[in-house]
């Protein structure tokens, strides 16, 4: 036993550092952990993994890419009766749709898998366009069916009851929506971008400077941004057939489209890192689609969990049958309680007249006695 006026030595801090260090977190390290994992992306991001979001992705990429080379031939066959007379139309809409999907549509440099000149001379009318045909139509209707599965997966709801032959009537007439929504979407950014070079003409400014080139490219990002916004509520409403809050919607359509805008700034450099890979130096064209296409998915993916995480902290289902089953039974719950509170209340009252008839009965019986103990006739009879 030590003796009273000795004292252990202190640790050297090293020591008491090493010591702190081998042994639990601290509270401040704990909570910062709980806010990090209990925030909104990293809850988003673990519905993707749990969901299986790359193995969907992947999945919707081997399909998108046959469907959109069957759609570009068709596409452009149909759009040549079209815009056949108008050669700045057609110009644009090989813009539009090199920057919506980087890598398909060649480039100036020759960057990207399909040339644009074999598109302006693709016809309907022969085997290839009869093939393409065929291809497109059931290549559509086999990536919009997988996008529904897909999403409704991300959102935890069961698959629609809606008969298969509706669902192939509804894709299909889809299709053939967002095809005419890329032409208009064409259209609109040849007139906006018309509308801006001379509007830079009038101020002075060429559309080859630096300011002018920089006022285009903004405005044909924002054209496609748009575009990319509502092609996915269009997806996540319509296609898929959910009940989403339209605040909700919106919100998810936008950050989706934020991240597709993203991906088309970033193409570029994918691509042009891929092709410098010796080792797919003669397929880097159709490796860079894929990883765009790839990186495209998974951004539809995140959005849809995006929505749907917000939708589960408010309590609100997707699925509309299981929505109005739960908006159903808070109804139910609603009128019976009250119910109960009517019930309460009534027992409440007649229990309230029965204490003041009780009362009423008590003073009732009082007053005779009262009356017989004043009567003088008693007294003379005692």
């Amino acid at each position: 036993m030590p003796a009273p006026w000795t004292r252990e030595p202190t640790p050297e801090p090293v020591d008491a550092t090493r010591a702190s260090s081998s042994g639990r977190p601290s509270g401040r390290t704990r909570r910062a952990g709980s806010r990090i994992v209990g925030s909104r992306p990293a809850r988003v991001l673990a519905r993707h993994v749990v969901s299986k979001g790359p193995l969907l992705a992947a999945g919707l990429t081997y399909q998108a890419l046959f469907a959109l080379f069957a759609a570009l031939w068709v596409g452009f066959s149909v759009a040549g009766f079209v815009v056949s007379g108008d050669q700045l139309l057609r110009d644009e809409l090989i813009v539009f749709i090199r920057s919506a999907v980087p890598g398909l549509i060649q480039d100036a440099d020759g960057t990207g898998v399909v040339d644009p000149e074999l598109l302006l001379d693709a016809t309907v009318f022969g085997w290839t366009g009869a093939i393409a045909l065929v291809g497109l139509l059931v290549s559509s209707v086999t990536l919009l069916g997988s996008m529904r599965d897909c999403v409704r997966v991300v959102f935890r709801a069961a698959q629609p009851a809606t008969p298969l032959g509706r669902l192939i009537v509804r894709d299909l007439g889809l299709a053939l929506a967002f095809g005419a929504a890329v032409l208009v979407s064409a259209t609109l950014s040849l007139v906006s971008t018309t509308a801006v070079s001379g509007l830079l003409s009038g101020f002075g400014v060429s559309t080859r400077s630096l300011v002018g080139e920089t006022t285009l490219r903004v405005v044909g990002v924002a054209l496609v941004f748009v575009f990319d916004a509502a092609v996915l509520a269009v997806l996540f409403r319509v296609l898929a057939g959910l009940h989403i809050p339209v605040r909700r919607l919106l919100v998810g359509a936008v950050i989706g489209a934020a991240g597709f805008v993203s991906l088309t700034l970033v193409g570029g450099a994918v691509l042009r890192a891929t092709g410098s890979n010796p080792l797919v130096a003669s397929f880097a064209a159709i490796v860079g689609l894929l990883v765009v296409i790839n990186l495209l998915c998974q951004v539809l993916l995140l959005s849809a969990g995006w929505i749907a995480v917000g939708m589960d902290d408010i309590g609100v289902l997707a699925d509309p049958r299981q929505e109005a089953e739960r908006l159903r039974r808070l109804e139910d719950e609603r009128r019976a309680q009250e119910a109960r509170a009517r019930s309460r209340g009534r027992r409440l009252v007649d229990r309230g007249r029965g204490l003041l008839s009780w009362s009423k009965h008590l003073v009732g019986r009082g007053d005779p006695g009262d009356d017989a103990r004043d009567d003088p006739g008693d007294g003379a009879r005692r």
